[in-house]
Parts: C-alpha cells; structure tokens; sequence
C-alpha cells in the first residue's frame, strides 16, 4: 500500500470571500468538488465509482463527528497532524460522479493562513489523500484498487482533479448579503430532495 494523493482546483470569487470574511461568522466554502470518479487526473489515476462511493460513506461519520478535518498543504505521511489543520469537511454527498461537500475553514493558525490567501485570491485545490494500491491500465493511466482507504481532504497549491476549485458559494456565518442567502435558500431547497 502507498499514500496516494490526489488534488482538484477550488474556485471561488474574491468579493464573496471578502463579504464572508466581513459578517464575522465561519468561513464557509460550498460545493467544493473533492474528489470525481471513473475520470483520469492529472495523476493518470482512475477512481472507480464503487470504491470512492464506499469511501464516501464510510467517511460520513467522520463528518457527523465534527473530526473530517483537512491540513493546509500536503503532508507525506497519513496520519492528520492537528496542529496543521485548516478546515473540517462539515457535509458530503455525490453529484453523478463527482464528491461533492462543503468546508468550514477554521480559526487555527493554518485556517488563517487559509482565509488569507483566498482573500488575496490566491488559487487552491482540494487534495484527496488515502492507502491503497493501483493497477496500470495502461501505460499513463492506473486504476485505485479495492484496498483503498480515504484518510482526508487537503488544501493544496497544485491540484490534478479536473475542475475541482472552491465555487464562487462561499457564506458567512453572519451579514452575508442578499446573494449568500439566496445561495442558503437554493442548498436548504436541494438537501430537502436529496
């Protein structure tokens, strides 16, 4: 088994950054795209759907439990360091075959280092990291096989998973502003569906 990792870019609009920041609540980061399926990365891996929807699940009790916690970067080892923490993965959920979730940048020394650079617009990825092993496919891609574990998500400079940047869906706790609460209301309307 190896540590593999692997990134998706965040997206995200400085102003709502700014207007998050502002309203003194959480920083909240929705619809992050963490992690896709059965699609090639930039690693040339291929997660299977069943594998990362196992993951998912086994994952959500972690989230339940307040501890689907993130570092700021990525770390070479696979234990979540506490004091490099930056973000708790606080809901998670798939979209097709894209994992979705939202982030709750916390107020610790790697969560302000975090809310700083997205003020200053600086661009970000969300790093899967997890054990497992991989078979080649040919010779650049490799599928992840059935061993795999999912440790956590990292925020990270130099995302591979296609599309996966923080959205412009950012909300404060507090004085949000009329497009945050529009956002609420569209993802309290959609959580009810689900």
């Amino acid at each position: 088994m190896v540590l593999l990792t692997d990134f998706t870019p965040l997206k995200y609009s400085r102003q709502t950054i700014t207007e998050a920041l502002e309203g003194g609540g959480p920083l909240l980061l929705r619809n992050v795209l963490l992690q896709r399926a059965n699609a090639k990365n930039q690693n040339g891996r291929v997660y299977p759907l069943p594998i990362l929807m196992r993951e998912g699940e086994r994952y959500q009790e972690f989230i339940t439990e307040r501890r689907a916690l993130g570092e700021l970067d990525h770390p070479e080892s696979p234990v979540v360091n506490l004091k490099n923490v930056s973000h708790n993965i606080t809901e998670m959920w798939f979209n097709g075959e894209d994992l979705v979730g939202h982030l709750e940048v916390l107020s610790t020394p790697s969560g302000n280092i975090l809310k700083e650079l997205l003020k200053n617009n600086i661009k970000l990825g969300i790093s899967s990291r997890g054990l497992g092993s991989v078979k080649e496919l040919d010779e650049s891609t490799v599928e992840v096989e059935d061993d795999f574990s999912l440790i956590c998500f990292d925020v990270v400079s130099n995302p591979s998973t296609q599309g996966a940047f923080i959205n412009e869906s950012v909300v404060s706790g507090a004085h949000c502003g009329p497009w945050c609460r529009v956002d609420n209301l569209i993802h309290e309307f959609l959580s009810e569906i689900r």
